[in-house]
């Protein structure tokens, strides 16, 4: 893969132009996997966060984005992926290099990044922003959804591009302008779509690019020029937010943690459910928001799974995260790698047993490398079994029976992913609709992005991917009038 060579690093993306920061500072991004420090690029603060949102507001409403005909928003779209697509490479670079993911993952996370944009023009060829419909009240009706507006994209760090595209698509094809704010620790993918935003022609101001830290974040959310927040992060953070677009009435999309279960039944083979679940939590080295870190066991069958999944993490070899015969490479910064130790030692006080892991491996002295862990016998009211880890930790819980796997599954305040692993079809139907919670794969931790995704409880509010999330993009207007238009536009 190529590394990414960014025209303007030193600069912001706004209204069309790359400007100079005001606060003069610059982030700086350290690699996982040597401590030392790869990337700077600007910083913005409160004062470019209100240049920028100015930008997107003019956009918005001096146009011509937002009354542009579909199709030509498409067209632009179509340009701009076009763009993105001679830059693959430097993407998954880019990925790799600052947080530390596999580079074999690399190439399927930035083409399901760009295929979320391609999702959404596909998505613009039918979806009815102008329908005709019955109305007692006017010999003619219609149902119009129009753009929600000036949107503040907030991405995460653990798969920025793919969760940033996800919101561009949908908000530019509804004809709302975008204000990106990646995070602190990743935002050189944000920093190509804005190059590749340029490249594509699209309008002054329709996409803006504001680097921040969390004060500047949070003056972002607070704008009254904002009107919509679609932020992927932290259920604490996705609080905050919800908070503050709730007191002035805005719209938010909100997709935040989980502590996704995984409920092994009677049918499944010990070693085949070993495999399934070490292979997923070692996935991004356990730093997925949908991430399965709950597997919950049948009583009489929890020592033999409990051995099955340690025997499969002590086979995964650990290393940078351009080693080819790694599996899994280190936490994406200091403060995850502590928050991680946290917890063991939290498992450990709580009484759980740790059987496998639960260390910085010894042979690698440098970068944020942590083993595979499993706590077994797990106690579903305890801190490793309820609170968001964030990290390659799995808790292995014991259950009576089906009723009571579903009670613990379901006995959380998250609700964002699940699975069920067994190879009965009807009985993973029934037990998928009893578990409350977003989205449910069988035998494994499966996504479709095209589809809605999103969670129940405190992990959201809202839905990303297919028309369920272009609608959040949309404002919803009934015109009732004597007679047909001349035009519908």
């Amino acid at each position: 893969m190529s590394a990414p060579n960014l025209r303007h690093p030193d600069k912001l993306f706004i209204g069309g132009e790359w400007v100079e920061a005001h606060s003069g500072r610059q982030l700086e991004i350290t690699s996982p996997d040597t401590e030392q420090v790869v990337f700077r690029v600007a910083e913005a603060d409160e004062t470019d966060v209100d240049r920028a949102v100015a930008a997107a507001r003019k956009a918005f409403d001096q146009g011509p984005w937002p009354w542009m005909a579909p199709a030509e928003r498409v067209a632009a779209m179509k340009r701009f992926v076009e763009a993105l697509k001679r830059r693959e490479g430097e993407l998954g670079s880019a990925w790799s290099m600052q947080m530390g993911g596999m580079s074999f993952l690399a190439p399927y996370l930035t083409g399901r990044g760009t295929q979320n944009l391609q999702d959404a023009i596909d998505l613009g060829g039918t979806f009815p922003f102008i329908s005709k419909v019955a109305s007692d009240a006017s010999p003619t009706a219609y149902v119009v959804h129009e753009p929600v507006g000036v949107v503040a994209a907030i991405a995460p760090w653990n798969v920025p591009y793919m969760i940033m595209c996800a919101k561009l698509g949908p908000a530019l094809l509804s004809g709302s302008t975008v204000i990106m704010k990646p995070s602190p620790e990743t935002p050189v993918e944000a920093y190509i779509l804005a190059e590749c935003a340029e490249e594509a022609d699209l309008p002054p101001g329709v996409i803006n690019l504001v680097p921040a830290n969390r004060e500047a974040s949070d003056h972002l959310v607070n704008n009254p020029g904002v009107d919509k927040v679609s932020f992927t992060g932290s259920t604490l953070a996705g609080k905050r937010i919800g908070e503050v677009c709730a007191s002035r009435v805005a719209r938010c999309t909100l997709e935040l943690g989980g502590k996704s279960a995984a409920i092994i039944m009677d049918d499944m083979p010990a070693e085949e459910a070993g495999k399934i679940l070490s292979g997923a939590i070692t996935l991004l080295s356990g730093q997925v928001c949908a991430m399965l870190t709950r597997a919950i066991v049948p009583r009489h069958r929890h020592d033999e799974i409990a051995d099955a999944i340690a025997s499969e993490m002590q086979k995964i070899r650990l290393g940078h995260s351009d080693d080819t015969n790694a599996q899994m490479g280190p936490l994406a910064m200091q403060r995850q790698l502590e928050r991680v130790e946290s917890y063991i030692e939290k498992g450990k006080k709580e009484g759980a047993d740790l059987v496998t892991g639960g260390n910085r491996p010894a042979s690698m002295n440098r970068g944020y490398f942590f083993e595979p862990t499993l706590f077994a016998n797990v106690n579903n009211n305890s801190a490793i079994a309820q609170e968001e880890i964030f990290g390659p930790v799995l808790s292995l819980i014991p259950a009576d029976d089906i009723d009571d796997a579903i009670r613990i599954a379901n006995e959380s305040n998250y609700g964002l992913n699940g699975s069920v692993l067994t190879h009965d079809i009807n009985e993973a139907w029934r037990v998928a609709r009893r578990v409350r919670t977003g989205n449910v794969g069988q035998n494994g931790m499966r996504s479709d992005f095209s589809l809605p995704f999103g969670g129940y409880k405190q992990s959201g509010i809202g839905r990303e991917g297919g028309a369920q999330g272009l609608h959040a993009y949309l404002e919803t207007k009934t015109i009732l009038l004597d007679a047909e238009p001349a035009e519908l536009v």
